[in-house]
């Protein structure tokens, strides 16, 4: 049995460039609603309007706000039951009472939804960051590993060498 040595054994070259949106990441942090509403609206009068609506959609979506408006439509009712007419004891129930009460009811359950997502965001961002950093790693384990066979192949070389000039 014959062994031959390949002399041609090319060096190990490379180098690690770190993709752009990694520095992107790490500048940015994780999403949030006010970078949103920033992102959304760059004039002033976008922001006041933008603080605007976030300030009531935070009041109005409230069980207490739900808890006020039922008070405000009872306020109604008796004299929707006193007309006698279905009519208008139906459109006091559509029009009045689920309305009033309804919207605050599923502007709080938005808002719990709303806060679920900032919080897979914010888990998305802290796992994209962990697996950056475990790719750093990995890319210096590579560099390590291929310092290790560099220096192998050089001494594979050295040996091939002197087996060649005993021959």
């Amino acid at each position: 049995m014959v062994l031959t040595m390949r002399r041609d054994v090319p060096a190990i070259d490379f180098t690690y460039q770190q993709h752009p949106r990694a520095d992107e990441l790490t500048k940015s942090g994780p999403p949030s609603v006010k970078k949103a509403a920033v992102r959304r609206h760059n004039s002033k009068i976008g922001l006041v309007n933008n603080r605007i609506g976030l300030g009531i959609t935070k009041s109005v979506g409230t069980m207490w706000a739900a808890y006020a408006f039922t008070l405000l439509a009872l306020i109604s009712l008796p004299a929707a039951l006193t007309s006698g007419s279905a009519i208008i004891i139906v459109a006091w129930i559509a029009q009045t009472f689920l309305q009033l009460v309804l919207l605050p009811v599923i502007i709080v359950g938005q808002n719990i939804q709303a806060a679920a997502s900032d919080d897979r965001a914010a888990a998305t961002y802290k796992d994209a960051v962990a697996i950056l950093e475990e790719a750093k790693q990995i890319q210096l384990h590579l560099a390590s590993q291929d310092a290790a066979i560099s220096g192998l192949l050089d001494r594979i070389q050295g040996i091939e060498s002197k087996i060649s000039s005993q021959a």
